[in-house]
């Protein structure tokens, strides 16, 4: 039931007040959010200047997307690893290292000569955006209580959507009338602010890293095997082969299936090794708590909703409407506007009496957007279509924060595992996400489509657009039932967030 009085009460202004209380609170969120925004940045400057990139280096636009993918796959193979190592150092040393290498390739990366140079500095942007991912969770919550997380992770959530519309607002004039160069180049700005922000983090004793921590042995020979299956996984989600960008045709076939048996082999003997090792780098037993696995689930099924949209929409808009580029960004955008606020409203609701219904009707909330979208976008005018996702935007807004707080409350004693396999999880929803939207847009689309006009194509990406929603709506609801068990909407099962706030024990990690 809905808590009347928790709305009456709501009060922004002072509930964000009460989180920067003290100058160790007020830093904390600052540098964090600072850090999100220069993350956020170093996402959407790389893909949106892929072809101005391919144009300037005279290089195909294939060879220049591999400035995405190197990112991609340093970020999502090294996240895990780098939690740990924080776990063992000091997560604010590893974060504060990772906001320096961030800015450094951002800034080495507008100096590239060639498309390689700046593969290899997008990389470098990929390590650093690691570094930081992974370790700012835990010095959240290091800093703020379970009922303050709500709100504390909203922050730099908001920050996160800022830097998204700042991206489109700006990077598309950039690309238009000057040069990529100068869409990297907005990355240092941020990046100086944030090492001015986060420097006297390195001081703060509650930050440091305790006793314990000198035990943590992070193994480096199944940590690299962990980092080497990642990456196998992400590169069999990515059309890197010739032809079609498809999972279908002859060209793709042979190359997805084999990497796609190589990720399955390289698991099996990762978890083989995990199993008979005494301290494991991948601690499987934490996954039996169900609180942390079923929250971890539903933030899975969240993240592969997003990259749905991302991947989907613009498909939908341009082939399946006939539209251009930019019309997909002005689809897009509105929602994003939504995200200034509503997190921290859900943050604040959150913390003020953690209601059973509130991820699971955000979840609930996205899959109603996908189903407004998949029947009537093909008979409504396009104004009308960012109407259409309001909901799935507001889901998307009011979940996020709450997910945060709830898996890392749920596994306090390990909160360098619970940011490691968290962050981890993102990176592979949105290659699941991703390759799942393609494959069953591929389903709709016949073979010779290359060979039909814009007109006869776009009924059949249409279809396609139909047939991928329909998978992400299943897989959303999925995540909305488990979220739903688990805080005894379904069955009696409810998670207590009054856990013990005692210091974390790092658990040990070797082979």
């Amino acid at each position: 039931m809905i808590d009347k009085n928790a709305f009456r009460s709501l009060n922004l202004m002072s509930s964000f007040r009460e989180l920067s209380s003290n100058n160790t609170r007020k830093r904390v969120l600052l540098s964090l959010a600072s850090t999100q925004l220069l993350v956020q940045l170093s996402t959407i400057p790389m893909a949106l200047s892929v072809p101005t990139m391919a144009d300037d280096f005279g290089v195909d636009v294939s060879q220049a997307a591999w400035t995405v993918i190197a990112r991609l796959l340093v970020l999502g193979a090294t996240v895990f690893f780098f939690a740990r190592l924080g776990s063992r150092v000091g997560h604010v040393k590893i974060y504060f290292i990772g906001v320096i290498l961030m800015s450094l390739a951002s800034l080495l990366a507008v100096t590239s000569a060639n498309v390689g140079q700046a593969v290899v500095w997008s990389a470098l942007v990929g390590l650093g955006a690691s570094m930081i991912s992974s370790n700012s969770n835990p010095i959240l919550a290091l800093v703020f209580g379970e009922k303050e997380r709500g709100r504390a992770y909203s922050i730099p959530i908001i920050a996160a959507r800022v830097g998204t519309l700042l991206g489109m607002a700006l990077f598309g004039v950039f690309l238009q009338f000057f040069s990529w160069r100068l869409v990297f180049l907005t990355s240092v700005p941020v990046g100086m602010y944030a090492l001015w922000m986060a420097r006297p983090l390195l001081q703060y004793e509650l930050l440091k890293a305790g006793e314990a921590a000198k035990n943590v042995v992070v193994g480096a020979p199944s940590a690299l095997l962990m980092m080497a299956t990642l990456s196998v996984f992400i590169m069999s989600g990515l059309h890197i082969h010739e032809g079609d960008e498809s999972f279908v045709s002859a060209e793709a076939l042979e190359y997805h299936l084999p990497v796609h048996g190589l990720f399955l082999v390289m698991a099996v003997v990762f978890i083989i090794v995990q199993r008979r090792s005494a301290q494991p780098f991948l601690n499987f037993s934490h996954f039996k708590k169900k609180q942390f696995s079923m929250a971890l689930f539903s933030d899975h099924t969240f993240h592969m909703s997003m990259m749905a949209v991302v991947t989907l929409v613009p498909i939908l808009v341009e082939n399946g409407l006939g539209y251009d580029p930019i019309v997909a960004s002005w689809v897009l955008i509105p929602g994003q506007f939504l995200g200034i606020f509503l997190p921290l409203i859900a943050g604040y609701y959150f913390d003020k009496s953690n209601p059973p219904w509130l991820r699971p009707a955000g979840l609930v909330s996205i899959a109603s957007g996908f189903v407004l979208l998949a029947l009537f976008s093909g008979s409504v005018p396009i104004w009308v279509l960012p109407i259409l996702l309001i909901p799935a935007f507001i889901g998307t807004h009011t979940f996020n924060a709450p997910s945060n707080a709830t898996i890392m409350n749920s596994l306090p004693e390990d909160r360098s595992f619970a940011s490691g396999v968290m962050e981890t999880s993102r990176q592979m929803g949105h290659t699941i996400g991703a390759t799942i939207a393609a494959a069953m847009l591929g389903l709709a689309l016949p073979s010779g489509i290359s060979f039909m006009t814009d007109p006869e194509a776009m009924p059949f990406y249409r279809t396609g657009f139909q047939y991928a929603s329909t998978a992400v709506i299943f897989t959303i609801l999925a995540g909305a039932f488990v979220a739903a068990y688990q805080t005894g909407i379904i069955g009696k099962r409810r998670f207590n967030s009054k856990t013990s706030e005692q210091a974390p024990v790092p658990t040990p990690a070797d082979d």
